[in-house]
């Protein structure tokens, strides 16, 4: 198999000389894996024991948001207006869409792990929902319904997963004002998400800690088995990105950055 000839002038020679900071970001991310499942493991735990001040709190809370959201339709509806915008299917499109268009452009590599991604997430959302087998928060007077078990937040998690991997997928190509309204946007997004599943009493507080816990588990997880698959794949592609998209990027930043030129005087 030949290589690409439209990869771009920054992936020429990128085979021979493998990035000397892929060890570095292959810790990071296996450190992100181990760290998000141990804490998934003593939440669990947690869970399943019925710790006290845990169950305090998820009660204590669910039940206060209840009350709230029966006495205001208003807010609820909105409430439930924005869960809906930011449901999993919502969120799998947009790494699906992503996934895509980074296959269109020959990033097949950062393809794959957006992709599986996306895959990882749902088998890890409905394994741990089957194993966990926990019930929802029950109301005699529901404000919303859904299905399922509850652990772990299928919204918190699919949520996650995708804010975090456009952020990942963005940074390169933004300047240090960029990357701060992305992780800025992204990081509302997802809490916003996990709050309103929390508000409508579907899901305990614990449940959405879960799913954000499991989110850190699939990313840097898939981040780690594209890694060791194809060394220094992800890094080839993100220049291949960086190249194709920077020009464009640029003329955007510029034309909303420059100013008018001032009125020539008359004579």
């Amino acid at each position: 198999m030949h290589p690409s000839t439209d990869a771009g002038p920054a992936d020429s020679g990128a085979d021979a000389a493998p990035d000397p900071r892929h060890h570095r970001r292959l810790l990071r991310a296996a450190g992100l894996a181990l760290g998000c499942a141990a804490l998934l493991g003593v939440l669990l735990a947690l869970v399943q024991s019925g710790w006290g001040p845990l169950a305090r709190l998820d009660h204590g809370w669910v039940d206060s948001l209840h009350g709230y959201a029966r006495r205001h339709t208003v807010w609820t509806a909105s409430v439930q207006t924005l869960s809906d915008i930011g449901g999993t299917i919502t969120m799998r499109t947009l790494l699906g869409l992503a996934a895509v268009w980074l296959w269109a452009i020959g990033a097949r590599a950062l393809a794959a792990w957006a992709a599986v991604q996306c895959l990882v997430g749902w088998l890890v959302n409905w394994a741990g929902k089957a194993a966990v087998g926990r019930a929802r928060p029950h109301f005699v007077d529901p404000v919303a319904h859904a299905s399922g078990a509850a652990f772990p937040s299928g919204h918190a998690l699919a949520s996650a997963i995708t804010c975090a991997a456009l952020v990942i997928l963005v940074w390169p190509q933004a300047n240090r004002a960029g990357r701060a309204v992305a992780v800025t946007v992204a990081t509302l997004t997802v809490l916003t998400i996990g709050w309103t599943r929390i508000a409508l009493g579907v899901h305990w507080p614990s449940d959405v800690l879960g799913g954000w816990l499991a989110a850190g588990l699939v990313l840097g997880g898939v981040t780690v088995a594209v890694e060791l698959w194809r060394p220094g794949a992800l890094t080839r592609d993100v220049r291949r990105v960086n190249w194709r998209t920077r020009p464009r990027v640029q003329r955007v930043l510029a034309s909303g950055s420059s100013s008018p030129p001032p009125p020539r005087e008359g004579r």
